[in-house]
């Protein structure tokens, strides 16, 4: 029995897939591979060559000359609550627009997902008048108000996110059968309860996807982290990368090897969640 041949639509579309992965992939590998040299070889050879001095100096020299740890800490205190509370509140507003049908489902569906098509940079102006206006309490913001204060980029962060979550939680949720909540409404079981023991834990590949893909974009953040966090020791890892450029002079292989440093959190998430993030992905393509 001999083998058949492969189509050409698929041999186009491996030709598509390797060369997308190949556009993506080797700017990081230049990075990695400008990140291993001393300055004084790119200097004197140009960034594309071959040879010279390897070593990991770079990496200890960014950081330790970005405090690097300060900085991943202010992240922490950002990306992770941000993270947590977008999951929560997507899931409840899902739930009730999955579960339920009100009349203003639709609605409320359109409204949270209608947050997402608008450009952050148009309403730039109007909320830093906003976040310099809004008084809070000394705990939490030295400042006095929502401007430079983690708890302001937390807010920005949940209120831009949110929508999206909503969105793919809800759309996950109506593939979970309604005898399962009947089932338990018969029971005795309360609204709080079926969200809690019954759809929330078969929407674990869901929120796992969604969690992989929110810290990164959360993490990742530099727009709004330079706009809102005036005081630079409040400012998160993305942002403390420009702390490597000089005025005059800017080293390259420094930056590459801090942003190599500064991707390691993302990576670390997506092997710890790989699994159930595949299983998120592709869930929604086995139901009939």
């Amino acid at each position: 029995m001999t083998a058949r041949r492969p189509r050409t639509p698929r041999i186009f579309l491996h030709c598509f897939l390797v060369g997308t992965c190949v556009v993506w992939i080797a700017p990081v590998l230049y990075a990695l591979y400008t990140s291993l040299r001393p300055y004084a070889d790119t200097e004197a050879h140009g960034y594309v060559s071959v040879g010279g001095h390897y070593n990991l100096s770079n990496f200890t020299d960014a950081w330790n000359a970005a405090d690097l740890p300060l900085y991943f800490k202010n992240s922490a205190i950002i990306t992770l609550p941000a993270l947590v509370i977008t999951l929560w509140l997507a899931s409840m507003v899902a739930y009730v627009v999955a579960r339920h049908s009100f009349r203003v489902n639709l609605i409320l569906l359109l409204v949270f997902t209608a947050g997402n098509l608008l450009p952050q940079q148009a309403i730039i102006t109007p909320l830093y008048k906003l976040y310099i206006t809004v008084p809070l309490p000394s705990w939490l913001s030295d400042s006095g108000h929502l401007d430079d204060s983690f708890f302001g980029l937390i807010l920005i962060h949940v209120a831009f996110q949110t929508g999206f979550c909503v969105f793919v939680l809800s759309n996950f949720m109506r593939t979970i059968p309604q005898e399962l909540s009947e089932a338990a409404r018969v029971d005795g079981a309360s609204e709080w309860r079926q969200y809690r023991q019954i759809v929330l834990p078969l929407c674990r590949p869901a929120l796992a996807a969604l969690a992989t893909l929110e810290f990164t974009w959360i993490y990742n953040d530099f727009f709004w982290a330079t706009v809102l966090m005036q005081t630079g020791a409040n400012r998160p890892i993305t942002a403390a990368l420009n702390n490597l450029t000089g005025q005059f002079f800017t080293d390259n292989n420094l930056i590459s090897a801090a942003s190599m440093i500064v991707a390691v959190p993302t990576l670390v998430v997506f092997f710890v969640l790989q699994r159930h993030f595949v299983a998120g992905l592709t869930l929604g393509a086995n139901k009939g």
